[in-house]
Protein backbone atom coordinates (compact mmCIF):
# COMPACT_ATOMS: atom_id res chain seq x y z
CA UNK A 1 0.00 0.00 0.00
CA UNK A 2 1.53 3.61 -0.63
CA UNK A 3 1.95 5.48 2.45
CA UNK A 4 -0.93 8.44 3.03
CA UNK A 5 -0.11 11.60 1.56
CA UNK A 6 1.95 13.84 4.93
CA UNK A 7 -0.59 16.66 6.30
CA UNK A 8 0.79 20.36 6.55
CA UNK A 9 4.23 20.75 8.20
CA UNK A 10 5.51 16.81 8.08
CA UNK A 11 7.87 16.02 5.38
CA UNK A 12 8.62 12.06 4.83
CA UNK A 13 8.17 10.95 8.33
CA UNK A 14 6.27 7.65 9.57
CA UNK A 15 2.24 8.34 10.01
CA UNK A 16 3.24 7.26 13.63
CA UNK A 17 4.62 11.06 14.37
CA UNK A 18 2.26 12.86 12.10
CA UNK A 19 0.71 14.54 15.94
CA UNK A 20 3.95 15.97 16.16
CA UNK A 21 4.35 18.25 13.17
CA UNK A 22 0.19 18.32 11.84
CA UNK A 23 -0.58 22.14 11.72
CA UNK A 24 -3.82 21.59 10.69
CA UNK A 25 -4.86 18.93 13.89
CA UNK A 26 -2.79 21.37 16.18
CA UNK A 27 -3.58 19.70 19.87
CA UNK A 28 -0.44 17.45 19.04
CA UNK A 29 1.80 20.43 18.38
CA UNK A 30 0.57 22.68 21.32
CA UNK A 31 0.84 19.60 24.02
CA UNK A 32 4.14 19.02 22.76
CA UNK A 33 5.35 22.80 23.02
CA UNK A 34 3.96 23.18 26.77
CA UNK A 35 5.66 19.66 27.65
CA UNK A 36 8.89 21.30 26.48
CA UNK A 37 8.33 24.59 28.46
CA UNK A 38 7.83 21.79 31.51
CA UNK A 39 10.43 19.90 30.69
CA UNK A 40 12.97 23.13 30.94
CA UNK A 41 10.94 24.30 33.87
CA UNK A 42 11.57 21.04 35.88
CA UNK A 43 15.09 20.50 34.84
CA UNK A 44 16.32 24.19 35.99
CA UNK A 45 14.07 23.74 39.23
CA UNK A 46 16.45 20.73 39.50
CA UNK A 47 19.42 23.12 39.23
CA UNK A 48 17.88 25.25 41.46
CA UNK A 49 17.44 22.38 44.08
CA UNK A 50 20.70 21.36 43.92
CA UNK A 51 22.25 24.66 44.26
CA UNK A 52 20.38 25.39 47.49
CA UNK A 53 21.94 22.47 49.38
CA UNK A 54 24.55 24.46 51.07
CA UNK A 55 22.16 27.47 51.83
CA UNK A 56 19.40 25.29 53.55
CA UNK A 57 19.95 26.66 57.49
CA UNK A 58 17.19 24.48 58.39
CA UNK A 59 17.60 20.79 59.16
CA UNK A 60 14.05 20.01 58.73
CA UNK A 61 13.92 20.71 54.94
CA UNK A 62 17.22 19.58 54.20
CA UNK A 63 16.24 16.32 54.92
CA UNK A 64 13.62 16.74 52.43
CA UNK A 65 15.92 17.70 49.85
CA UNK A 66 16.37 13.93 48.41
CA UNK A 67 12.22 13.31 48.42
CA UNK A 68 11.37 16.40 46.73
CA UNK A 69 14.42 15.39 44.28
CA UNK A 70 12.68 12.17 43.34
CA UNK A 71 9.39 14.61 43.13
CA UNK A 72 11.29 16.70 40.54
CA UNK A 73 12.52 13.89 38.42
CA UNK A 74 9.00 12.13 38.53
CA UNK A 75 7.27 15.32 37.03
CA UNK A 76 9.80 15.27 34.88
CA UNK A 77 9.06 12.03 33.63
CA UNK A 78 5.49 12.86 33.32
CA UNK A 79 6.66 15.76 30.90
CA UNK A 80 8.98 13.56 28.55
CA UNK A 81 5.75 10.51 28.58
CA UNK A 82 3.63 13.41 27.13
CA UNK A 83 5.31 12.30 23.69
CA UNK A 84 4.48 8.59 24.08
CA UNK A 85 0.88 9.65 23.92
CA UNK A 86 1.06 12.33 21.00
CA UNK A 87 3.20 9.96 19.13
CA UNK A 88 0.80 7.05 17.63
CA UNK A 89 -0.04 3.81 19.70
CA UNK A 90 2.97 1.24 18.02
CA UNK A 91 4.72 -1.37 19.33
CA UNK A 92 7.30 0.70 21.20
CA UNK A 93 4.51 3.00 23.17
CA UNK A 94 2.21 0.63 23.84
CA UNK A 95 4.86 -0.74 26.79
CA UNK A 96 5.83 2.47 27.82
CA UNK A 97 2.07 4.12 28.24
CA UNK A 98 0.95 1.37 30.48
CA UNK A 99 4.56 0.95 32.29
CA UNK A 100 5.42 4.09 32.84
CA UNK A 101 2.64 6.26 33.52
CA UNK A 102 1.18 4.38 37.02
CA UNK A 103 4.68 4.13 38.30
CA UNK A 104 5.53 8.35 37.78
CA UNK A 105 2.82 9.13 39.07
CA UNK A 106 3.12 6.62 42.04
CA UNK A 107 6.66 8.03 42.52
CA UNK A 108 5.05 11.66 42.59
CA UNK A 109 2.18 11.03 44.85
CA UNK A 110 4.61 9.28 47.60
CA UNK A 111 6.88 11.98 47.87
CA UNK A 112 3.61 14.27 48.59
CA UNK A 113 2.72 11.13 50.97
CA UNK A 114 6.39 11.14 52.61
CA UNK A 115 5.97 14.95 52.88
CA UNK A 116 2.54 15.49 54.78
CA UNK A 117 3.49 12.60 57.11
CA UNK A 118 6.56 14.58 57.98
CA UNK A 119 4.50 17.62 58.46
CA UNK A 120 1.63 16.31 60.81
CA UNK A 121 4.73 15.69 63.17
CA UNK A 122 5.98 19.07 62.52
CA UNK A 123 2.80 20.71 63.31
CA UNK A 124 2.09 19.09 66.78
CA UNK A 125 5.31 19.75 68.16
CA UNK A 126 6.87 16.33 67.65
CA UNK A 127 10.49 14.90 66.19
CA UNK A 128 10.29 15.03 62.35
CA UNK A 129 11.35 11.90 60.18
CA UNK A 130 15.18 11.68 59.08
CA UNK A 131 15.67 12.03 55.38
CA UNK A 132 16.66 8.07 55.64
CA UNK A 133 12.83 7.71 56.97
CA UNK A 134 11.21 9.28 54.24
CA UNK A 135 13.05 7.76 51.22
CA UNK A 136 12.58 4.33 52.86
CA UNK A 137 8.30 5.66 52.65
CA UNK A 138 8.90 6.80 49.40
CA UNK A 139 10.42 4.11 47.69
CA UNK A 140 8.08 1.93 49.37
CA UNK A 141 5.02 3.49 48.57
CA UNK A 142 6.34 3.31 44.90
CA UNK A 143 7.94 -0.10 44.70
CA UNK A 144 3.97 -1.83 44.82
CA UNK A 145 2.92 0.43 41.96
CA UNK A 146 6.32 -0.55 39.79
CA UNK A 147 5.63 -4.33 40.61
CA UNK A 148 1.62 -3.92 39.58
CA UNK A 149 3.27 -2.82 35.89
CA UNK A 150 5.80 -5.37 35.42
CA UNK A 151 3.64 -7.79 35.96
CA UNK A 152 1.16 -6.60 33.67
CA UNK A 153 3.34 -5.87 30.66
CA UNK A 154 5.58 -8.90 31.38
CA UNK A 155 2.00 -10.84 30.94
CA UNK A 156 0.42 -8.71 28.15
CA UNK A 157 3.85 -8.06 25.99
CA UNK A 158 2.85 -9.63 22.98
CA UNK A 159 -1.07 -8.41 23.01
CA UNK A 160 0.57 -5.08 23.71
CA UNK A 161 3.07 -4.98 20.43
CA UNK A 162 0.25 -6.58 18.35
CA UNK A 163 -1.96 -3.03 19.77
CA UNK A 164 -0.11 -1.07 16.94
CA UNK A 165 -2.08 -2.94 14.21
CA UNK A 166 -4.90 -1.83 14.83
CA UNK A 167 -3.61 1.99 15.93
CA UNK A 168 -6.14 2.10 19.01
CA UNK A 169 -6.92 0.97 22.42
CA UNK A 170 -10.00 -1.52 22.08
CA UNK A 171 -12.46 -1.32 24.95
CA UNK A 172 -10.45 -4.24 27.31
CA UNK A 173 -7.28 -2.57 27.09
CA UNK A 174 -8.93 0.84 27.73
CA UNK A 175 -10.09 -0.72 31.12
CA UNK A 176 -6.99 -2.60 32.32
CA UNK A 177 -5.23 0.86 31.38
CA UNK A 178 -7.52 2.62 34.13
CA UNK A 179 -7.19 -0.63 36.78
CA UNK A 180 -3.86 -0.57 36.10
CA UNK A 181 -4.02 2.91 37.99
CA UNK A 182 -6.39 1.88 41.12
CA UNK A 183 -3.33 2.02 43.52
CA UNK A 184 -2.35 5.40 42.39
CA UNK A 185 -5.75 6.32 42.60
CA UNK A 186 -5.77 4.70 46.52
CA UNK A 187 -2.60 6.97 47.09
CA UNK A 188 -3.99 10.33 45.45
CA UNK A 189 -7.13 9.57 47.81
CA UNK A 190 -4.73 8.91 50.42
CA UNK A 191 -2.91 12.10 50.08
CA UNK A 192 -5.71 13.90 50.19
CA UNK A 193 -6.57 12.79 53.34
CA UNK A 194 -3.40 12.80 54.70
CA UNK A 195 -2.84 16.60 54.02
CA UNK A 196 -6.19 17.67 55.85
CA UNK A 197 -4.54 16.34 59.51
CA UNK A 198 -1.46 18.77 58.38
CA UNK A 199 -4.13 21.53 59.81
CA UNK A 200 -4.65 19.99 62.79
CA UNK A 201 -1.57 21.36 65.18
CA UNK A 202 -0.03 24.55 67.05
CA UNK A 203 2.50 25.34 64.83
CA UNK A 204 1.44 27.26 62.42
CA UNK A 205 4.18 28.37 60.50
CA UNK A 206 4.04 24.57 58.98
CA UNK A 207 0.87 24.41 57.71
CA UNK A 208 1.38 26.14 54.41
CA UNK A 209 3.58 23.24 53.66
CA UNK A 210 0.26 21.11 54.12
CA UNK A 211 -1.77 24.01 52.00
CA UNK A 212 0.76 23.14 48.81
CA UNK A 213 0.39 19.48 49.23
CA UNK A 214 -3.76 19.97 49.72
CA UNK A 215 -4.06 21.89 46.98
CA UNK A 216 -2.07 19.54 44.80
CA UNK A 217 -3.78 16.77 45.39
CA UNK A 218 -7.06 18.32 45.28
CA UNK A 219 -6.55 19.71 41.57
CA UNK A 220 -5.04 16.04 40.53
CA UNK A 221 -8.25 14.75 42.04
CA UNK A 222 -10.58 16.50 39.83
CA UNK A 223 -7.87 16.23 36.83
CA UNK A 224 -8.22 12.19 36.96
CA UNK A 225 -11.64 12.13 37.59
CA UNK A 226 -12.26 14.14 34.32
CA UNK A 227 -9.95 12.13 31.95
CA UNK A 228 -10.78 8.41 33.13
CA UNK A 229 -14.47 9.46 32.86
CA UNK A 230 -13.92 11.24 29.01
CA UNK A 231 -11.75 7.88 28.41
CA UNK A 232 -14.30 5.30 29.33
CA UNK A 233 -17.88 7.25 29.15
CA UNK A 234 -17.35 10.91 27.91
CA UNK A 235 -15.53 10.36 24.33
CA UNK A 236 -17.71 7.40 23.51
CA UNK A 237 -21.00 9.74 24.61
CA UNK A 238 -19.41 12.39 22.42
CA UNK A 239 -18.91 10.12 19.56
CA UNK A 240 -15.40 10.91 19.74
CA UNK A 241 -13.76 7.76 20.51
CA UNK A 242 -10.76 6.73 19.68
CA UNK A 243 -9.49 9.99 18.05
CA UNK A 244 -9.76 12.00 21.48
CA UNK A 245 -8.70 9.62 23.46
CA UNK A 246 -5.08 10.34 23.13
CA UNK A 247 -5.28 13.94 23.37
CA UNK A 248 -7.59 13.30 26.58
CA UNK A 249 -5.08 11.52 28.21
CA UNK A 250 -2.01 14.03 26.93
CA UNK A 251 -3.47 16.58 28.05
CA UNK A 252 -3.70 15.00 31.12
CA UNK A 253 -0.50 14.29 31.87
CA UNK A 254 0.10 18.31 30.78
CA UNK A 255 -2.38 19.52 33.11
CA UNK A 256 -1.46 17.45 36.04
CA UNK A 257 2.77 17.86 35.32
CA UNK A 258 1.66 21.98 35.83
CA UNK A 259 -0.07 21.42 38.93
CA UNK A 260 3.19 19.74 40.23
CA UNK A 261 5.03 22.51 39.46
CA UNK A 262 3.09 25.91 40.56
CA UNK A 263 0.96 23.95 43.57
CA UNK A 264 4.14 22.18 45.15
CA UNK A 265 7.53 22.52 43.66
CA UNK A 266 7.84 26.30 42.82
CA UNK A 267 6.43 27.20 46.34
CA UNK A 268 8.47 24.57 47.96
CA UNK A 269 11.62 25.90 46.65
CA UNK A 270 10.99 29.39 47.67
CA UNK A 271 10.66 28.61 51.71
CA UNK A 272 13.74 25.44 51.13
CA UNK A 273 15.70 28.51 52.28
CA UNK A 274 14.09 30.59 54.65
CA UNK A 275 15.88 30.49 58.16
CA UNK A 276 14.63 28.52 61.19
CA UNK A 277 12.58 30.48 63.09
CA UNK A 278 12.26 30.02 66.81
CA UNK A 279 8.27 29.77 66.72
CA UNK A 280 8.88 26.66 63.97
CA UNK A 281 9.89 23.87 66.85
CA UNK A 282 8.93 23.27 70.21
CA UNK A 283 11.35 24.09 73.19
CA UNK A 284 15.04 22.03 72.57
CA UNK A 285 14.43 20.33 76.01
CA UNK A 286 10.83 19.45 74.94
CA UNK A 287 11.93 16.39 72.54
CA UNK A 288 14.36 14.77 74.90
CA UNK A 289 12.96 15.39 78.45
CA UNK A 290 10.01 14.46 79.71
CA UNK A 291 7.38 16.85 81.50
CA UNK A 292 7.19 14.97 84.64
CA UNK A 293 10.51 15.32 85.48
CA UNK A 294 11.46 18.76 84.13
CA UNK A 295 13.18 20.84 86.76
CA UNK A 296 11.76 23.44 88.55
CA UNK A 297 14.44 26.46 88.16
CA UNK A 298 13.96 28.67 91.72
CA UNK A 299 11.98 27.97 94.90
CA UNK A 300 9.37 30.14 96.38
CA UNK A 301 10.41 32.41 98.84
CA UNK A 302 7.72 32.33 101.61
CA UNK A 303 9.64 34.70 103.84
CA UNK A 304 7.92 37.73 101.27
CA UNK A 305 4.45 37.54 101.56
CA UNK A 306 2.07 40.00 101.96
CA UNK A 307 1.99 41.46 105.59
CA UNK A 308 -1.26 42.11 105.08
CA UNK A 309 -1.96 38.17 105.13
CA UNK A 310 0.10 37.29 108.05
CA UNK A 311 -1.81 39.68 110.66
CA UNK A 312 -3.67 37.67 113.30
CA UNK A 313 -1.15 34.17 112.68
CA UNK A 314 0.68 33.42 115.35
CA UNK A 315 3.63 30.87 115.82
CA UNK A 316 3.11 26.81 115.07
CA UNK A 317 4.26 26.45 118.85
CA UNK A 318 0.80 28.30 120.44
CA UNK A 319 2.83 31.09 121.65
CA UNK A 320 0.50 34.28 121.23
CA UNK A 321 3.16 36.44 122.85
CA UNK A 322 5.55 36.07 119.92
CA UNK A 323 3.39 36.30 116.38
CA UNK A 324 4.96 35.07 113.30
CA UNK A 325 6.92 37.58 111.68
CA UNK A 326 7.98 36.70 108.24
CA UNK A 327 10.47 38.85 107.87
CA UNK A 328 12.44 37.44 110.53
CA UNK A 329 14.08 34.06 110.86
CA UNK A 330 11.88 31.07 111.99
CA UNK A 331 14.11 30.67 115.62
CA UNK A 332 13.35 33.38 117.81
CA UNK A 333 16.59 33.68 119.31
CA UNK A 334 15.48 35.39 122.72
CA UNK A 335 13.27 32.93 124.02
CA UNK A 336 15.69 29.92 123.86
CA UNK A 337 17.29 28.62 126.49
CA UNK A 338 20.48 28.98 128.40
CA UNK A 339 22.88 26.53 126.48
CA UNK A 340 24.81 24.05 128.76
CA UNK A 341 28.07 23.85 129.02
CA UNK A 342 28.93 20.62 126.95
CA UNK A 343 32.85 21.43 127.51
CA UNK A 344 35.34 18.24 127.89
CA UNK A 345 36.78 18.96 131.42
CA UNK A 346 40.42 19.22 131.19
CA UNK A 347 42.69 16.41 134.07
CA UNK A 348 43.97 18.70 137.01
CA UNK A 349 47.13 17.84 139.02
CA UNK A 350 46.83 16.51 142.77
CA UNK A 351 48.52 17.61 145.46
CA UNK A 352 52.49 15.80 145.96
CA UNK A 353 52.94 13.89 149.15
CA UNK A 354 55.75 14.57 149.50
CA UNK A 355 55.00 18.38 149.32
CA UNK A 356 55.89 19.32 153.32
CA UNK A 357 59.04 17.00 153.02
CA UNK A 358 62.25 18.80 153.77
CA UNK A 359 64.63 15.46 153.57
CA UNK A 360 65.65 14.93 156.84
CA UNK A 361 64.97 12.33 159.66
CA UNK A 362 63.56 13.28 162.44
CA UNK A 363 65.91 13.31 165.92
CA UNK A 364 64.80 11.13 168.84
Amino acid sequence: MANPTPPTGCGNISSDYYFLCNTDVDWGIVVESLAAVGIVTTVILLLVLLFSICRVQDGTKRSLIPTQFLFLLGTLGIFGLIFAFVIRLNETTAPTRFFLFGVLFALCFACLLAHAFDLIKLVRGRNPFSGWVLLVITISLTTVQLIIAIQYVAINIVSLKNLDKGKQLDEKRREDFVLLLIYVLFLMALLLIVSLFVFCGSYKRWKRHGVHIFLTALVSTGIWVVWITMLMKGNLDLEKRPVWDDPVISIALLANGWVFLIFYAIPELCFLTDPEKPGDYPPENNFCQPKHIKKNYGVENRAYAQEDNTQGRTRQDGNKDHPYVPYSTHFQLENLEPQQDFSIPRPKARPSPYQDYSGGKGLN
